[in-house]
């Protein structure tokens, strides 16, 4: 069946570009777990590739632009450029964000043939701020992409790709064609020819490819070329799968998708509003509507996404999260939170907003936020109630404690605003060298407190390099208080931040100690002298 694929290059790169405010014409990379995860053509000009640890790329590229890959992201930009293909092509399939399949034979019968089908869909791009789109059209999926990632390479003539990628004969009817210079149409039946000098990674797996190079088989055309019994019986349904993609007899077929319903609302100002409170008060209306819209088939909000655009150029655009769903009154806080920052709600901005955008990122039926028979209970009221206070001192006005990451135990403690997840970069269960163990104190000081340790010589007790104390601690003193013996202690353990970074790095000892009374206490020793860190109750 012929089929059309719309692909759009870089798409991960441009997509948190445009997140990001940084021109796509640079060199940037996205980086996952240390590795490129894809980069910019600037970038790869300079010898960054996929798959290249980050400091060989900076190395390779003094000038990249680092940001961290975000599958989301992939997703929610790509989601407006298939609603506008879908405008004038229904009935198309995201096979991954930036690239998108449809059936041939209905574009193809609407605008009069294959190449004035491919010009509207790149037209469409265009006016969708995809420039470099491109399009292939083939026996396929699989070999549709292919021609539209051989589409306006070099050496491309009239959208025939004139190389080895290309049979004479397909090149020349695609030149006769007409097809547009980045698009390139593969005759029907000649699929095969077409993807015979690719390499037969594009079907297959790395261990596959490993053993099929071993055994002689680089190219898809010769992979095709062996028996198909052979194949199956080698490798599998995986292999005989990919026999069939590389000898073009594709299986598989356009699943066009039901288009989700529209539950994102988006408002223009003009004139462009200066004032917090009044753009607040203007988006109210807008705000219900976007909750009835969820609320009409049986769905509630417990995040959305608020994009904000000023006269300036600027764009901020952050994820909102709510403990329970969200009310019109909570979408329209949210929108002041993100305006007012640290200021007041009548306080004026430094750039007129002209569009406000609100989109759901999480929904939920609301069979599964229903009270029970008795009602919410205290759970409920204490919920209303932290929410109105947290609406009237704005986002951070209303906190809740939860436990993080890090070595010292003031670092664990993480304070969230009311209704938002813990960063992840706050992670307890990573692991942390160096961090206290199980059953940590029971009382934890905000603001550590001055001990004086000393010996029995009533000389401060002190820690060398190699991490042994001067003499046994005799007796302590917490904040100026009297001293009191020490009935038993143990230590020091070191604990080494950032030895790598000069000014952030950290080198203490901990040291614990126990008074007359029994009461254990946790003692930090830095290059200021002793401190306690937490008291075991």
């Amino acid at each position: 069946m012929r089929t059309i694929v719309l692909w759009c290059p870089d798409w991960p790169v441009l997509a948190a570009c445009r997140e990001h405010g940084i021109d796509p014409a640079l060199p940037v990379a996205l980086t996952e777990k240390g590795l490129v995860h894809s980069c910019s053509a600037a970038a790869r000009r300079d010898g960054v590739t996929r798959g290249l640890r980050l400091r060989e790329a900076q190395y390779r590229s003094t000038a990249l632009a680092v940001l961290e890959y975000d599958a989301a992201l992939d997703h929610r930009a790509f989601e407006p450029v298939v609603r506008g293909v879908e405008a004038i092509v229904p009935g198309v399939q995201v096979l991954r964000p930036g690239t998108l399949a449809m059936r041939a034979r209905g574009p193809v019968r609407y605008y009069g043939g294959e190449d004035a089908a491919a010009r509207a869909l790149l037209a469409a791009a265009a006016g969708l701020g995809i420039a470099g789109a491109r399009v292939g059209v083939a026996d396929g999926p699989f070999a549709a992409e292919q021609a539209a990632r051989t589409a306006g390479t070099a050496g491309t003539t009239g959208g025939a790709v004139a190389t080895a990628a290309t049979t004479a004969g397909a090149a020349d009817a695609a030149a006769a064609a007409g097809t547009p210079p980045r698009a390139f149409a593969v005759p029907p039946g000649e699929s095969a020819r077409f993807l015979a000098p690719l390499p037969v990674s594009l079907v297959a797996d790395a261990r596959t490819t490993t053993l099929l190079h071993r055994l002689g088989v680089r190219t898809l055309g010769e992979f095709a070329a062996l028996p198909e019994e052979d194949v199956r019986r080698r490798f599998g349904a995986a292999g005989a799968f990919a026999h069939d993609r590389a000898a073009g007899r594709e299986q598989s077929r356009v699943a066009p998708r039901t288009p989700p319903p529209e539950f994102e609302v988006e408002q223009h100002f003009e004139p462009p509003l200066e004032r917090i409170d009044q753009l607040a008060f203007a988006f109210r209306v807008r705000a219900e509507e976007f909750i009835e819209r969820m609320r009409s088939v049986r769905l509630v909000c417990t995040g959305i996404r608020v994009e904000l655009d000023d006269d300036r150029g600027g764009h901020s655009s952050r994820s909102w999260l709510h403990p329970h769903w969200f009310t019109p009154a909570d979408v329209v806080d949210r929108v002041r939170w993100q305006l007012q920052g640290s200021g007041t709600a009548d306080a004026g901005l430094e750039a007129a907003i002209v569009r406000l955008r609100v989109a759901p990122e999480r929904v939920d039926s609301t069979g599964n936020h229903e009270e029970g028979l008795w009602g919410g209970g205290p759970d409920e009221r204490v919920h209303h109630g932290l929410t109105r206070v947290q609406s009237m001192l704005g986002h951070e006005g209303v906190v809740t404690a939860t436990i993080g990451g890090g070595r010292m135990l003031a670092d664990r403690q993480v304070l969230v605003p009311w209704g938002d997840r813990a960063p992840e970069r706050v992670a307890p269960e990573a692991p942390w060298p160096g961090s206290l163990p199980a059953l940590a104190p029971a009382s934890v000081f905000r603001e550590r407190l001055p001990v004086a340790l000393v010996d029995a010589e009533t000389a401060s007790v002190a820690v060398d390099a190699r991490g042994a104390i001067s003499a046994a601690p005799a007796s302590f003193a917490v904040g100026g208080g009297r001293p009191a013996p020490v009935r038993a202690w143990a230590g020091p353990w070191p604990v080494v931040e950032r030895w790598w970074d000069a000014e952030r790095a950290r080198r203490v000892h901990r040291f614990q100690v126990v008074d007359h009374d029994g009461c254990a206490w946790l003692l930090v020793r830095d290059d200021e002298g002793w401190w306690a860190e937490a008291r075991y109750d």
